[in-house]
C-alpha cells in the first residue's frame, strides 16, 4: 500500500469528523461490519478447502434450502457484531425473528439488517457472491427491539452497503453522501479506497432479467424486453445486451461500475409472493446505494425507499439501475394500469421463437 492510499478506517474517521457531536459509535459499528465481511471473504476464498460447500440439508425461514456457507456467514455476522455495544438488535435472512443482543453485552443505538451471503447457490461453481447490510436507528430507549422497530422505510436508513466476493473482494458503502468502493488488499489486510464517487450512467444498452420466467411476467415487463430485443430496427433504435448472474450483489455491482438495468419483477409464478427479493435487507440497502449513485429503484409502481414495511421478510418486485430506463418502466406500468398500453407478444417463446428452426 502506498502512502497516498486511503483505508476504509481513515475514510470513516474523516466522515465522522464532519459531525462534531458524533460519539464514534457509528464508526465502530461499521468497523465490525467490515471485519465480518473480511472473515467471510477469507472462508469464501478458501473454496472447497474450507469444507463449507454444498447444502446444509435444512431450510431457512424463507423455506429456501440453506447452503453450509449461508449458516457460517450468518454466524460470523452475529458473533462479530453482537459484543461491541453499538447494536440494540439484528435481523437476517436466515433468522425468523429479530436477534437480541446477549445479556452479557452492552446495548447500543442502532439496528443491523443483513443478508449474510447473497447468491449462495453460486458458491459451488465459483461465481460471485456477497453480503448485504443496512443500518437503522433504534427507537429511543429500546434495548430489546421488537419486529415493529425494524419496519422502517428505506428512506430512514443511516447507511447501506455490500461486500462482493469475486476475483477480488470489494466493500461498497454509502453514508448518504455518495457511493464509495473499497478493495481488500489481501497482503495488507485492509480495504483501500479504489472507487470514489461511483456514478451510474444515465443511458445504457444493457439489462439483466431471468428470461426463464417470461411466461409469468406482467405486460409492462414483456413490453420492455420485447422492445429491447428488437434492437436497432425496433422502437428503441439500438441494440441491447442481456446479462443474468443470479446474484443481486453481482448484478448491482456491475451496474455501479458500468451502468445498466436489473429487473426481478412481480410475476404470477407464485401468487402468494408480491416479489422475490426481500425489502429490508436486500431491496432497501441496494436502493440507497443506487440512488446515491444517481440511479433509481422502483417496484414499477412506486419508489422502493418510500415503502413502509409490513413484515420482517416482506418481498417486493425490484427494478433498479439507469434512471431513464427505470422511469420508462414506471411509465409502462402506469399505461398498463390505465389500460393505455398495447398487448405485446414475446418473440422468445412463441410458436416461431428464436429457439425453433423454420
Amino acid at each position: 500500500m502506498s502512502a497516498r492510499e486511503k483505508t476504509i478506517t481513515e475514510f470513516m474517521i474523516e466522515e465522522q469528523r464532519r459531525y462534531p457531536e458524533a460519539t464514534g459509535d457509528f464508526t465502530a459499528l461499521l468497523n465490525y461490519v467490515r471485519l465480518a465481511c473480511k472473515r467471510i471473504s477469507f472462508i469464501v476464498g478458501r473454496g472447497a478447502l474450507a469444507g463449507v460447500h454444498g447444502s446444509a440439508e435444512n431450510t431457512n425461514v424463507q423455506g429456501e434450502t440453506q447452503m453450509k456457507l449461508d449458516v457460517v456467514s450468518n454466524e460470523i455476522f452475529l458473533r462479530t457484531s453482537e459484543y461491541g455495544g453499538h447494536l440494540a438488535g439484528m435481523v437476517s435472512e436466515e433468522l425468523e425473528k429479530p436477534y437480541h443482543i446477549p445479556a452479557e453485552y452492552p446495548r447500543g443505538r442502532y439496528l443491523l439488517a443483513f443478508d449474510p451471503l447473497d447468491g449462495s447457490s453460486n458458491i459451488d461453481i465459483n461465481a460471485p457472491v456477497g453480503s448485504i447490510f443496512s443500518v437503522l436507528r433504534a427507537p429511543q430507549g429500546t434495548d430489546r427491539p421488537a419486529i415493529a422497530d425494524f419496519l422502517q422505510p428505506g428512506s430512514q436508513q443511516l447507511c447501506a452497503g455490500y461486500a462482493i466476493y469475486g476475483a477480488t473482494t470489494m466493500l461498497v458503502l454509502t453514508l448518504g453522501r455518495g457511493v464509495f468502493g473499497f478493495t481488500l488488499d489481501r497482503g495488507f489486510g485492509e480495504f483501500i479506497l479504489t472507487h470514489p464517487n461511483l456514478t451510474i450512467p444515465t443511458e445504457t444498452h444493457e439489462f439483466a432479467i431471468n428470461v426463464s420466467n417470461e411466461r409469468f411476467w406482467e405486460p409492462p415487463i414483456k413490453r420492455y424486453v420485447v422492445e429491447c430485443l428488437a434492437g436497432q430496427g425496433g422502437v428503441r433504435g439500438k441494440d441491447f445486451n442481456m446479462r443474468w448472474i443470479a446474484s443481486l450483489v453481482a448484478e448491482v455491482h456491475r451496474i455501479l461500475i458500468r451502468g445498466g438495468l436489473f429487473m426481478y419483477p412481480k410475476d404470477s409464478k407464485d401468487a402468494s409472493k408480491a416479489g422475490r427479493l426481500r425489502l429490508l435487507y436486500e431491496a432497501n440497502p441496494m436502493a440507497m446505494l443506487v440512488e446515491q449513485a444517481g440511479g433509481k429503484v422502483s417496484t414499477g409502481r412506486m419508489r422502493m425507499q418510500d415503502i413502509v414495511p409490513s413484515e420482517l421478510h416482506q418481498r417486493v418486485p425490484v427494478i433498479l439501475g439507469c434512471k431513464t430506463e427505470v422511469e420508462r418502466l414506471e411509465r409502462y406500468h402506469q399505461e398498463h394500469d390505465q389500460g393505455l398500453d398495447r398487448t405485446y407478444s414475446s418473440p422468445l417463446f412463441s410458436e416461431r421463437s428464436l429457439f425453433i428452426q423454420n
